[in-house]
């Protein structure tokens, strides 16, 4: 079944109530330092964390009343299957979600809060597809596929409803590509009432299944490396979305690791809104200068969730911090006997940066048996400050490495 305007406004209609219409604003701060007038797309702000709840639901609502009663079975990373563990729940459908042993632990355990059955099998997303279709097979199942299913592509179309009414003079729509179901929809959305408006896939360096297919001119599978952005990480583009969407999308970039904890540290900092790494990916190749031609264009950046793992969450922070150089770690020689460390701690607090962690190394210090490493962690402003404190350092007597 194809995806039109018309499927995705009837969608619109029908999950109206028990989706949320999330909110558009404009920001500042992101504007600020990208060079567009950007505003974000706050699908985070859904009930689940994530704009997989405008599919699911549509799909679910979509189904004949005896596949109803029978259930419902996905292979998700985890956001698809928080919609339809979410939405199912509301809507009395019973479901079994399958997913890879890489899910983020909390969508694991929202999952099965939520009330559905939760699998973990196979090492990617096509050996949890694999049990799925067994499932399908033995217990009468309906298979819903979380990127290429048309009523998910149409459902996540009203994303695209939303954004051109909440923000008319809106220039380029930059979206996360991962399956293509979510740029699919907003992009057939898009197009079909405001045709000068870009439509901009953003991929993460590590997945590439877009680019991968574009290159082949067909979807692709492409092996499933680490990434922050797990949401993305689906070895390939979904044949529907992709036959959708490339006939509709203006351009796709990618963005590497760095880029994307980068910019989930600066969504928490300058927007007070905590992102998965697929939802930083837009901001990510705006700072990277990926899109440098929208300066001064009116952006709405698709922010698609926010459901990263909090263990996941601290340690991008402390990246982000050695990254601006408001953390830094050092080892300075100082003397084994009373009072040197109380003179380096002097010498840090008088450059006013403050220290987090000091541990001393004495198996691996050298020969001289009177003197000690301290390996420092200290928070500092920024680069500029470090350098001014190794200067500090070095002037007062302690070697810094």
């Amino acid at each position: 079944m194809p995806v039109s305007l018309s499927a995705i406004r009837a969608a619109q209609r029908r999950i109206a109530g028990g989706v949320i219409v999330t909110p558009c604003p404009e920001s500042i701060p992101l504007s600020e330092i990208t060079g567009a007038r950007i505003v974000c797309k706050l699908d985070n702000f859904q009930r689940t964390g994530s704009f997989k709840e405008r599919g699911a639901r549509n799909a679910l609502l979509r189904l004949a009343s005896d596949r109803r009663r029978r259930g419902v079975v996905a292979a998700s990373a985890g956001n698809h299957a928080l919609g339809l563990a979410y939405h199912g729940k509301l809507l009395g459908v019973p479901v079994t979600v399958v997913m890879p042993d890489y899910a983020p632990l909390i969508k694991i355990a929202t999952c099965e809060r939520l009330g559905a059955r939760v699998l973990i099998r196979g090492r990617d997303f096509a050996e949890a597809r694999a049990v799925a279709d067994q499932l399908v097979a033995a217990k009468g199942l309906t298979y819903i596929h979380g990127f290429d299913d048309p009523d998910i592509i149409a459902g996540q179309g009203t994303l695209g409803l939303e954004i051109l009414r909440q923000v008319p003079d809106v220039d380029a729509i930059v979206c996360p590509i991962g399956g293509g179901g979510l740029i699919a929809g907003v992009a057939v959305a898009v197009k079909s009432l405001r045709p000068r408006v870009k439509v901009i896939g953003v991929e993460s360096a590590a997945t590439g299944n877009f680019a991968a297919a574009l290159r082949a001119g067909k979807p692709v599978r492409v092996p499933r490396r680490a990434t922050l952005a797990d949401g993305l990480a689906t070895l390939t583009v979904g044949a529907n979305a992709f036959a959708l969407a490339r006939p509709r999308v203006d351009e796709v970039v990618s963005v590497g690791e760095d880029a994307i904890a980068l910019a989930i540290l600066r969504m928490l900092e300058l927007e007070k809104t905590v992102v998965e790494g697929a939802a930083a990916a837009p901001l990510a190749a705006m700072m990277a200068g990926k899109l440098a031609h929208l300066a001064g264009r009116r952006v709405a950046l698709v922010v698609c969730g926010g459901n990263i793992d909090p263990a996941i969450l601290s340690r991008v922070i402390e990246q982000g911090l050695v990254h601006d150089g408001r953390l830094t770690r050092f080892t300075a020689v100082i003397s084994d006997r009373p009072g040197g460390l109380a003179e380096l701690c002097r010498v840090i607090a008088g450059c006013g940066a403050s220290i987090k962690d000091i541990a001393h190394d004495r198996a691996f210090s050298g020969p001289d048996v009177s003197a000690v490493n301290a390996v420092c962690t200290v928070e500092t402003r920024n680069r500029a400050h470090i350098a001014s404190l190794h200067r500090a350092l070095r002037k007062n007597g302690f070697p810094v490495r």
